[in-house]
């Protein structure tokens, strides 16, 4: 059997795991960073417990609007996510995302590992997306922290 492709990104985040997975669970919070570099929110709806499910909505630069679900399969808070991952546009293309918290100092080291995609333009594209995301998550929280 093959493998499928998969990426890890790895992160330190100046900002406690509490607000990490905040930003990661609340709608609210979601909505300030939600998608690539350049998108808006359009919606964001979370019910972070095993089973329940997320759906986000963005609009990216060139008009194009994207839709994003799935189901939380583990909710540790403030430690660990794991959830599927499925696009309106695709649904037969699902995969997982896993995320970890894990404190260090006064912030957090966050890794993102994505598997199962159905091919590798697919992990390529979302690791372009997911780094966009990341970056626009970290300056979210550093707004956050100064207001």
């Amino acid at each position: 059997m093959l493998t499928k492709p998969s990426l890890s990104i790895r992160r330190r985040i100046a900002a406690a795991p509490a607000r990490v997975y905040g930003a990661w669970t609340e709608p609210e919070k979601m909505m300030r960073w939600w998608g690539p570099a350049g998108a808006e929110t359009i919606s964001a709806e979370a019910d972070p417990r095993t089973g329940g499910r997320f759906h986000v909505a963005f609009r990216t630069p060139d008009g194009e609007r994207h839709d994003v679900s799935g189901i939380y399969k583990e909710v540790v808070p403030d430690e660990r996510l794991v959830f599927s991952w499925a696009w309106r546009t695709m649904p037969e293309r699902e995969s997982q995302v896993t995320l970890t918290l894990r404190p260090d100092g006064d912030g957090t080291v966050l890794i993102l590992t994505h598997e199962q995609f159905f091919d590798e333009p697919a992990r390529d594209n979302h690791r372009t997306g997911w780094s966009g995301a990341l970056d626009r998550l970290e300056q979210s929280l550093a707004e956050a922290r100064a207001a």
